[in-house]
């Protein structure tokens, strides 16, 4: 992976953060690495255990930050998240999967929480 694309992504995920504090979540875990890839950030959003995707774009030749989180992505996602909640014991908790879209290419950044962006069934 370029060094563009690692500070595109590390700047992707500080904004995530700031934008999902100021909606009142605590960050548990930022770039949790599992077997077979990674986890954006794991957060809490009251007793819900929140998985969060981040995608970060500059420009939209591409399309939309959010469109690409492909069926394929959130099912590693969900695999990634049953193996943490097993892991750390969790499986009494409500969690759901997030989505934080950021677009760059406008004056300031434009950030986007998509609560409850796909599936929890696992």
């Amino acid at each position: 992976m370029s060094s563009s694309r690692i500070a595109l992504g590390k700047t992707g995920e500080d904004l995530a953060c700031e934008e999902l504090m100021r909606r009142g979540y605590a960050i548990v875990a930022r770039r949790h690495r599992g077997r077979g890839g990674e986890l954006d950030i794991i957060a809490r959003d009251g007793q819900t255990l929140v998985f969060v995707e981040v995608k970060a774009r500059h420009g939209r030749a591409f399309g939309e930050a959010a469109e690409a989180v492909t069926w394929l992505k959130r099912r590693r996602i969900q695999h990634l998240a049953l193996d943490y909640v097993m892991r750390h014991q969790l499986t009494d908790r409500p969690c759901r999967f997030d989505v934080v879209s950021i677009q760059l290419d406008a004056e300031r950044p434009v950030v986007e929480v998509f609560k409850n962006a796909f599936d929890a069934s696992f």
